[in-house]
């Protein structure tokens, strides 16, 4: 022999299901009475599919947005599982039975972090506009509905009445009722400024926009050499810069002149912008100055990403339970993959009894 070639072929082996059967045997006492042996808890009727059918319908639905009519093709026609898509279809609701006591822990455990992200969207439920929260954090996700945007949805949602930590948005005032103090999303920001520079033409908004970048630029190098703070000169500096833009930005574009009229006069979009930035300055520029908080508010908005896609592909929910249904079965699982687990795995684990539980002060 003068040598070999290897070759290795990975293939899936034919997928049929496993059937187990049961038998409870019956015993009577000398006294005529019977007792039966107990089934094990997956054994619900005769003839039922187990946990980890249901694990996987549900995996299909909540986590890879498949519509319920495809979700109960793919598991006929790949895995020889034949599940009717009314049995698929309240999947989804038998998981979120079984959430109460998780998702109860994790608005705690949100309502106690030091730093969280909060943000909301629009979404169609039974036909009409509705508000999907989000409260999360890079270990925990809550989802919420409500037909609100505002203060009411924010306190059903249970999250920001006993929130006392950072909150990190993207400006909408209602959050400023909650919160110890807060951060606003710098990407916004900087996606505004850049839009303001092709309108008006002028350099105040590019120049500022810079700053932004430099700033965390600094940030950034700060923490990867350890540091827990930028040095006091330099944070002075970067101040003093980002007030003095501000400064021309206002100059040249001053507020409407006051005309009598009841009511604060009308501002125009660069003079809004402007007035945001220099009355929020400490929450614009607060990633600066407490390294704990984040530049932007990302973070929400990847967590919101996936509802996006629900929602191009279902076009919206039909029903409000539906809605809700889906949201809370989505919070576990996506609290649970920040997490590193599969899954597959944990809502394998709800469906057998054992819901996975988020760690204490995640």
């Amino acid at each position: 022999m003068v040598g070999e070639q290897a070759r290795q072929v990975f293939d899936i082996p034919p997928v049929e299901l496993v059937v187990i059967e049961h038998r409870a045997q019956q015993r009577q006492c000398t006294c005529g009475q019977v007792t039966t042996a107990l089934f094990p808890a997956e054994a619900t009727a005769p003839t039922c599919y187990g946990p980890g059918v249901a694990a996987l319908g549900a995996y299909l639905l909540g986590r890879q947005h498949l519509p319920v009519a495809r979700c109960a093709e793919l598991m006929s026609e790949v895995l020889g599982a034949p599940v009717s898509t009314g049995w698929l279809a309240g999947l989804l609701g038998q998981a979120e039975s079984r959430l109460g006591g998780f998702l109860t822990h994790l608005r705690a455990e949100l309502a106690g972090a030091g730093v969280a992200h909060f943000d909301e969207t629009g979404a169609r439920v039974a036909g009409k506009l509705s508000w999907v929260h989000v409260a999360g954090t890079e270990t925990l996700t809550l989802y919420h509905l409500h037909d609100k945007r505002g203060k009411v949805a924010m306190d059903e949602a249970g999250v920001l009445p006993a929130f006392t930590g950072i909150a990190i948005h993207d400006g909408l005032v209602t959050y400023r009722q909650y919160g110890a103090a807060h951060g606003l999303c710098n990407a916004h920001h900087l996606r505004e400024l850049q839009g303001m520079a092709e309108v008006t033409g002028q350099d105040w908004p590019t120049e500022l926009a810079d700053l932004l970048v430099e700033v965390h630029r600094a940030v950034t190098d700060a923490k990867a050499q350890g540091h827990r703070r930028l040095e006091a000169d330099q944070l002075a500096g970067y101040l003093r810069r980002y007030d003095a833009l501000v400064a021309a930005g206002q100059q040249a574009n001053p507020p409407p002149p006051r005309t009598g009229k009841r009511g604060r006069p009308r501002f125009g979009p660069a003079a809004s912008l402007l007035r945001r930035l220099d009355d929020y300055r400490e929450d614009v520029l607060r990633f600066a100055t407490d390294f704990t908080v984040p530049f932007d508010n990302n973070q929400a908005e990847r967590d919101l990403r996936m509802i996006k896609l629900q929602q191009k592909i279902s076009g919206g929910w039909r029903t409000t339970d539906g809605a809700k249904t889906f949201l809370a079965v989505r919070s576990y699982i996506s609290t649970a993959r920040k997490h590193g687990h599969s899954a597959l795995t944990v809502l394998r684990d709800l469906f057998t009894g054992n819901t996975w539980a988020v760690p204490a002060m995640a």
